[in-house]
């Protein structure tokens, strides 16, 4: 059974940092591209950022270029998020998804995995 499991969040200032980590169990994660997407209040999911199995690719929504992080531990079977310089718009419940192709897919329906959401709150 696979299962993806989100930390890290918590309740910040606006420019503060925080680490987001997704420990995986249940698939080969080595093999496995994986992503990080956000749902705000009201609003849709969308695509925060994504990296390949094998680190060659990595892809950020334009909104958290500069500011944000993805990296993975293969070793450790998870992946993380360093997220600087927080602003109150990067509110909302964070989650990881493991995509099989490996590709580190932009889209959420290219992924089959998702972890559970961990939330994270920007005052300003």
């Amino acid at each position: 059974q696979v299962q993806l499991v989100e930390s890290g969040g918590g309740l910040v200032q606006a420019g503060d940092s925080l680490r987001l980590s997704c420990a995986a169990s249940g698939l080969t994660f080595s093999s496995y591209g994986m992503g990080w997407f956000r749902q705000a209040p009201g609003k849709e999911r969308e695509s925060v950022a994504a990296i390949s199995w094998n680190f060659a690719s990595e892809y950020y929504a334009d909104s958290v270029k500069g500011r944000f992080t993805i990296s993975r531990d293969n070793a450790k079977n998870t992946v993380y998020l360093q997220m600087n310089g927080l602003k109150s718009e990067d509110t909302a419940v964070y989650y990881c998804a493991a995509d099989h192709f490996g590709v580190g897919a932009k889209m959420s329906y290219q992924y089959e995995h998702w972890g559970q959401g961990t939330q994270v709150t920007v005052s300003s």
